[in-house]
């Protein structure tokens, strides 16, 4: 039985009166669904409705999650199956032109999260409160669960010389927030005097796991494909800043790791020595199928968590990488060649940009935050020690987005 009630159940019910009869677009993606899977766009397409679709809204990956890797850009047609224009906010554009918004009263947005300043839906948000913001639109967010729960806040906050697609504004890594309180907060700091109505949960508690939301997992994105993977990835998609795969190509992306010249026993034990809490590391052999080190035999090994309550992600993902180093590393960043992912160098190194829209950055700095936290690892610092340092962070951001929970 279901124990979190979506707003999604009763949307006539909580519809803004004063939104009666507008034309919406709707921000939407292959999570975007009611928990019998019935998806949104259906939704807004019922009749008898008190709200008109008028155009769909896709992030990176798509409306139905269609492109597979990572950063691949697509482009919105009219749908054949809502008859409504479909535009792409993942190609020629990031933000909603003027020219799309033509006609419409407000955008509805509903987008999976997972947790994570790196997962870019929440940017795709505040481009969107952005444009309806100039425009003078109202925005819809309907609100959905953190996969992790709304409690633990982990990581360094982003400096604003490092934004980026993958950090557009100075939050953690872990933000322990929904989408409709991060709505409510990029609102409040961001774009004053937005018309912004956030539709909340029913039955969701800030220490509840996705397991005990009693909702469906549906893909957000195509390497997202469970809840555990959600768990690992505020750490360990840093690795997408490094030569060794962080398992793309394998049915664990995220929760797998390592490279071609990755001795696995020895990453287990340097790992090992580390003490994380609530993690366990298994070797595992694994042959990427696509990504960094396709069709190659990599050694490293699998992220078992044991403990979620007591499971610090990013500090499991800067450990990883503090492992992966130890087994030599390269001194120049290096350009991965993506039409030929197996023209890799056998050692460690940091990946040369562009990523994300970034041309001068090292991925590494903006998906951590700062050049800092690369730096400190470079000097051998051991992950405790950055974790000691981003604590200041963490206790800041607890203070600065009470006024904006829900739950």
């Amino acid at each position: 039985m279901t124990s979190v009630r979506l707003p999604h159940c009763r949307l006539a019910e909580l519809w803004p009166t004063e939104l009666n009869g507008a034309r919406v677009g709707a921000v939407v993606h292959p999570a975007s669904v009611l928990p019998d899977f019935t998806h949104l766009a259906d939704l807004l397409q019922r009749t008898g409705s008190p709200w008109i679709l008028a155009a769909l809204f896709g992030p990176q990956h798509g409306i139905l999650g269609h492109t597979q890797d990572n950063m691949i850009e697509w482009e919105g047609d009219p749908d054949p199956r809502w008859k409504v224009p479909v535009h792409s906010l993942y190609g020629q554009v990031r933000k909603p032109t003027p020219q799309m918004l033509e006609g419409l009263d407000a955008l509805v947005i509903d987008l999976q999260d997972v947790g994570a300043r790196y997962y870019t839906f929440i940017w795709t948000m505040l481009l969107c409160l952005e444009a309806a913001w100039e425009k003078g639109l109202a925005v819809v967010v309907l609100d959905r669960p953190n996969p992790l729960g709304g409690v633990k806040v982990e990581g360094p906050t982003l400096d604003k010389d490092y934004k980026s697609f993958v950090g557009m504004h100075t939050v953690p890594v872990r933000h322990g927030l929904t989408m409709g309180e991060m709505a409510l907060l990029l609102a409040a700091e961001k774009f004053p005097g937005l018309k912004l109505v956030v539709l909340p949960m029913e039955g969701w508690t800030r220490s509840m796991l996705w397991e005990k939301t009693g909702l469906p997992w549906v893909l957000p994105s195509p390497n997202m494909p469970t809840p555990d993977t959600a768990s690992v990835y505020p750490g360990m998609c840093l690795l997408e800043a490094c030569t060794a795969s962080e398992g793309r190509g394998t049915t664990r992306p995220f929760e797998i790791f390592g490279g071609p010249w990755i001795d696995a026993a020895k990453l287990k034990a340097d790992l090992d020595t580390l003490n994380l809490p609530g993690v366990v590391f298994r070797e595992q052999g694994f042959q990427p199928t696509f990504h960094k080190g396709v069709g190659r035999l990599c050694g490293g090994v699998q992220i078992h968590v044991t403990n979620a309550d007591k499971f610090c992600p990013v500090l499991t993902g800067f450990s990883a990488l503090w492992a992966l180093r130890r087994q030599g590393a390269l001194g120049e960043p290096i350009a991965i060649n993506p039409l030929d992912p197996r023209d890799l160098p056998n050692s460690f190194g940091w990946k040369a940009p562009p990523y994300e829209y970034e041309e001068g950055k090292l991925p590494i700095d903006i998906l951590a935050g700062h050049s800092r936290w690369r730096e400190m690892l470079e000097d051998g610092k051991s992950p405790w020690q950055l974790a000691a340092e981003w604590v200041a962070d963490e206790d800041a951001w607890l203070a600065r987005r009470r006024p904006y929970l829900l739950y």
